[in-house]
């Protein structure tokens, strides 16, 4: 295994680690142990005021009513065209203090510009938080040897606030990956170095080793990455996010009224996977490829990637909403041609 990074992508203004040397390896980590992840390129943007409330709500087409302090709430965030421009993860501190965990994009500008047209008490920020991630089936098991049993009770998307040595951090049970696991929100920035390494110790006994939210498991498991698997155009009916809009939020909801138009006309277009014809690794697909039937575009893959568990090429079609799970198109990729077959999400 190579020692330290050896590949990068900027995100959020920052770089992130996605590979330590041995893809398989850190692959194989996180469906069978613990995976440790620097993440802290997955910003905050904090709202902060007695209006930080309902400017959460103004931007969000879930219906916060009912989140408690210490509830977090996947949320996808819209324009007014209805169209998904994030999907942060929202962490209620208090009923003044809120924040998005988001995904790359700018979030702090839009929520600033609303904020401002609105005119509301609300100061937005971007606070020195940077997250780890501890993933795979026995993450809990290092983050309760650090922090404690309490930590096992935890649910999905809550987090509470506490200390490591000092260190000051909010612990929540989530991750970008189904295998489990939880993220450490890091709220000294000089602490970085001393927090990884508690986490790396603590870990050996688990076979804890570095990786990064880049393996074949997020398409295996069905997660979506804005921005990759959706375009200028993508409404969260088309990528499986329904279920996180509410249509009886306010009015002032920012891009409500386009989604009420949208779920009552039926979208155009819905995501499925596709399984590639073919049994070896094929060139890992980051830019969206035709997809045809019968020489007539209907869509385009925006994802590939090799699936060590399944034994194929796979990937997720962003497709005409009259083509369904079983039918066969054809991918037109660098090599040429390929058949593939589409199939309900998630593969796994």
């Amino acid at each position: 295994m190579a020692e330290g990074m050896v590949a990068a992508n900027v995100y959020n203004r920052m770089i992130m680690p996605t590979s330590y040397g041995d893809p398989e390896g850190e692959y194989w980590r996180l469906i069978n142990g613990v995976s440790q992840w620097d993440v802290g390129v997955e910003r905050q943007v904090q709202l902060k005021g007695q209006d930080a409330g309902r400017l959460a709500q103004i931007l969000s087409p879930r219906d916060l009513s009912t989140c408690k302090v210490g509830q977090g709430k996947y949320v996808p965030l819209c324009n007014h065209r209805g169209t998904i421009i994030n999907d942060p993860i929202l962490l209620k501190h208090a009923d003044d203090l809120y924040w998005f965990s988001i995904a790359d994009c700018d979030m702090w500008l839009w929520a600033s510009a609303v904020a401002a047209e609105r005119g509301l008490k609300v100061d937005i920020s971007e606070p020195d938080v940077s997250p780890m991630a501890l993933q795979g089936p026995k993450a809990e098991d290092v983050v309760a040897h650090v922090v404690g049993n309490w930590v096992r009770t935890l649910k999905y998307f809550w987090f509470k606030e506490t200390e490591i040595e000092g260190i000051p951090v909010a612990v929540q049970r989530s991750g970008w990956s189904k295998q489990g696991g939880f993220e450490i929100y890091l709220k000294d920035g000089m602490k970085g170095t001393k927090l990884w390494n508690i986490f790396k110790e603590a870990g050996k006994p688990w076979g804890i080793g570095p990786g990064a939210p880049a393996t074949a498991e997020r398409t295996e498991s069905g997660l979506v990455s804005v921005g990759g698997d959706t375009d200028e155009d993508t409404n969260p009916f088309e990528v499986r996010l329904g279920k996180y809009v509410d249509l009886d939020v306010p009015d002032d909801v920012v891009g409500i009224k386009a989604l009420r138009r949208i779920k009552a006309e039926g979208p155009k277009r819905h995501q499925l996977g596709l399984v590639l014809d073919g049994a070896t690794p094929a060139p890992l697909g980051t830019k969206r490829e035709d997809i045809t039937r019968d020489d007539t575009m209907v869509g385009v893959m925006t994802n590939c990637t090799w699936s060590p568990r399944m034994k194929a090429n796979i990937g997720y079609a962003l497709i005409s909403a009259g083509m369904k799970a079983g039918e066969t198109v054809i991918v037109h990729r660098p090599g040429g041609p390929t058949a593939a077959r589409l199939v309900e999400l998630p593969f796994l």
